[in-house]
């Protein structure tokens, strides 16, 4: 068995008849066929190939293949963005009268499908608190076909037991998706877990650059089967670009993610020794409410930081506009570090009684530590702090 970093590069590479090092561009929007026996074979999946890219693109199959192997999963689709994944993946296996139980610690895109889009449908939901999963036997119903849950969670960095997470899903034998978008597949494999569906949004760590859209619903062959005819006939289809580039980019994931949290880590325990901080909480710190669990099923602490400054929301403000290097923008998972104020950004969307629920008070912050020097991270971090005094 080869390691994660070798399937990462050398797994299905389409070549032409060019013997191209490289998998080329597939920028076709259908594929010929050798006669109208082939093409009827195909339609009735009767044989293996690409009819059009819609459905599949070699691109699009080559990004497959490299993340099934990296997240040791059956099958998948791509799509065009990570909340297309979000939606496709519960949309494709629900219907009408069916009921989500989720972790209440959810990206607000994800939060709105569940609160404002699915119950037009009929699909409704209920959350439970992670911190006291005793209570969520109670709020299984009858109509439960779903567990949902996102772990280390957005913003907040909580951190759900997969394990757990698995064999509740078992006994009350529900749907178990998770979004591993935060630790990515290098980190963490909730199939491993029990995960029966593992989705990504591929914009973040996977591409690592900020620079296409792109997601991923990963997971068992019959359940994928689903998903395959629901994107196929709803059309969230990847581009072949955007698909070849997420595809290159898995052979630099482990390269990229072990510099992350390496830098991540070290700006954490900054902050931790700093008095103008309020709060700290990464996933490897030892100060982490659920370090042990962390430890347990990630194999380092990602890349994503979250801190309070003191001084409330006009001095976490200060504190961005104060910062020279590192960018204001809502994306993270970015080779470049970036610093988002959810609760007027990413989650505005959510009541302030919502943001309470999750922990997002007015003066969080969250930071993505991207590749700069470790030393020049923290060297603006501590300017924008004087500054912001």
């Amino acid at each position: 068995m080869s390691h994660f970093e070798t399937d990462a590069i050398r797994i299905a590479s389409s070549k032409s008849n060019h013997k191209e090092h490289s998998a080329p561009l597939y920028l076709s929007s259908s594929f010929t066929f050798d006669s109208a026996e082939e093409a009827r074979q195909m339609f009735a999946d009767e044989i293996e190939g690409n009819i059009y890219s819609r459905y599949a693109n070699p691109n699009s199959s080559d990004l497959i293949q490299k993340v099934c192997a990296a997240e040791g999963t059956e099958d998948g689709i791509a799509t065009a963005s990570g909340m297309a994944a979000m939606f496709g993946s519960i949309a494709s296996l629900l219907q009408q009268g069916d009921h989500i139980l989720a972790s209440r610690s959810l990206f607000g895109s994800t939060h709105q499908l569940l609160t404002r889009v699915f119950p037009k449908w009929g699909i409704t939901s209920t959350y439970g608190d992670i911190s006291d999963t005793a209570n969520w036997e109670k709020l299984v119903k009858p109509n439960t076909k779903m567990l949902f849950i996102e772990t280390p969670s957005n913003p907040g960095l909580e951190i759900i037991d997969l394990e757990w997470a698995g064999k509740f899903a078992a006994a009350h034998n529900l749907i178990l998706v998770v979004d591993n978008c935060f630790a990515t597949p290098y980190l963490q494999q909730p199939a491993k877990w029990g995960a029966h569906i593992v989705t990504h949004s591929a914009t973040k760590y996977i591409d690592g650059q900020g620079r296409v859209l792109g997601g991923l619903i990963l997971g068992k062959q019959e359940l994928i089967k689903e998903v395959q005819f629901f994107t196929r006939h709803t059309g969230p289809s990847i581009s072949p670009f955007n698909a070849w580039i997420l595809a290159k980019s898995m052979e630099t994931l482990a390269v990229r993610m072990d510099r992350h949290c390496g830098n991540a880590l070290k700006v954490a325990e900054y902050f931790e020794g700093n008095k103008e901080i309020e709060f700290v909480k990464y996933p490897f710190l030892p100060s982490h409410p659920q370090f042990e669990l962390a430890k347990k099923q990630m194999s380092q602490g990602g890349g994503i930081i979250t801190l309070t400054v003191k001084g409330g929301i006009q001095r976490a403000q200060r504190f961005i506009d104060g910062l020279q290097m590192i960018s204001v923008t809502a994306n993270l998972g970015d080779s470049r570090s970036i610093i988002t104020h959810p609760a007027s950004t990413t989650h505005s969307k959510l009541s302030e009684e919502e943001r309470a629920n999750v922990g997002i008070t007015d003066g969080l912050v969250r930071l993505s530590v991207g590749l700069e020097h470790y030393e020049d991270i923290i060297q603006d971090v501590e300017r924008a702090l004087d500054t912001s005094k």
